[in-house]
């Protein structure tokens, strides 16, 4: 069996298109479920986004192609919490990422 070390982006490593993009989406939606779980039930989420139940289930279930980033983010505003985005420099030599970093 041959192994990889991962880049630290499965999308990237499965070679899919876009994988910075698929990988913030992935883990929007992953704090969007956290705060649901934790505040709301699935039909109380969906009136507070305005969205249909079946669509809530999709986002909880990983299924985010009908959600943009920029919905996402609203969608974490409409829970509660707050978006910053924070622009760092990278060191000469070392190739820059995009992340999320989730503050208590």
């Amino acid at each position: 069996m041959k192994v990889h070390s991962s880049s630290g982006n499965v999308f990237a490593d499965l070679g899919l298109p876009n994988p910075d993009e698929l990988l913030i989406k992935a883990e929007l939606a992953h704090q969007i479920s956290e705060l649901i779980s934790e505040q709301v039930t699935q039909i109380e989420a969906a009136k507070i986004l305005e969205i249909s139940h079946p669509q809530i289930s999709a986002l909880m279930r990983g299924k985010l192609s009908d959600f943009s980033t920029e919905r996402l983010f609203r969608f974490i505003n409409a829970l509660g919490s707050n978006v910053e985005i924070r622009i760092a420099h990278s060191p000469p030599n070392v190739q820059a990422k995009t992340h999320i970093v989730v503050a208590s």
